[in-house]
């Protein structure tokens, strides 16, 4: 009868992952689709109230939806790290790129940053015009990209970047670029860098985006150290790596480690 009770309450509980999933891509969808006439909008503003106006919806449009999340998802956030940056400004936030819901953690507690977005995603239908309205930054031209990075600091504002380019597929990190020491050496401004930390390796790039989640999901997003601007870019570029990878390699839930333990052991 124990056995019995064991694998109905492991059946009924993949169900609900698979529910959770359903609810959860279904309310980004939505959500994106509510704002999507808004920030169409609001391209009619001046550039300077769309701007702000379009990273203020945005960061409480994700922490809303991170709310939703938690109640009906079994998803935890620990966040709270983020509160101290709020008056730090200017400042560029470095992070590891495990997930897709790494941009809506960071953006959710701080609400006058701007992302350093992949094109693809800017030409989304329902991602792009509210990205466009906020005036985040398109990857594909480099000179371009620093370029706007470096007007966007000297208005104060969070930088967010992910010197592996795109969502990590070989754990604990990929290969970094020099865009972050590069716009660090132009600006003056330093970086710090942000640990994000999952209990699954769910929405990683390794991972499909129908596959269903392993429920409860944790996720932590806490400050490492802090790195004044370089003066050799290459040679910091394979700093911050290394300090990546080190701090990366203690965190026993990491990611695509094959020895981490199952969230609901």
């Amino acid at each position: 009868m124990t056995s019995f009770g064991s694998r109905l309450g492991r059946r009924l509980w993949t169900v609900y992952e698979y529910l959770a999933m359903v609810l959860g891509l279904s309310a980004l969808a939505l959500l994106c689709l509510g704002w999507l006439p808004c920030a169409l909008l609001g391209a009619l503003l001046p550039a300077r109230a769309g701007r702000r106006v379009g990273r203020l919806a945005i960061s409480v449009g994700f922490r809303v939806y991170l709310h939703f999340l938690t109640i009906f998802c079994a998803c935890r956030f620990d966040l709270a790290a983020l509160n101290a940056l709020r008056r730090d400004q200017p400042l560029i936030l470095v992070a590891n790129h495990p997930s897709l819901l790494d941009v809506v953690m960071i953006v959710s507690r701080l609400p006058n940053a701007v992302c350093v977005m992949k094109a693809s995603l800017m030409d989304n239908i329902l991602l792009g015009a509210g990205a466009r309205l906020a005036r985040y930054i398109r990857n594909d031209a480099p000179v371009s990209m620093v370029r706007r990075a470096c007007a966007e600091l000297q208005q104060g504002v969070h930088l967010v970047i992910f010197p592996e380019g795109s969502r990590t597929l070989h754990f604990p990190v990929d290969a970094f670029t020099n865009a972050a020491g590069l716009i660090a050496s132009s600006t003056g401004v330093p970086l710090q860098s942000l640990i994000i930390e999952f209990s699954s390796p769910y929405l990683g790039k390794a991972w499909p985006l129908f596959r269903k989640p392993e429920l409860p999901l944790r996720c932590t997003v806490r400050l490492g150290r802090r790195f004044g601007a370089p003066a050799h870019i290459r040679s910091f570029t394979g700093e911050l790596e290394g300090y990546f990878r080190k701090e990366m390699a203690h965190c026993p839930a990491s990611p695509g480690n094959p020895n981490r333990e199952s969230p609901s052991s």
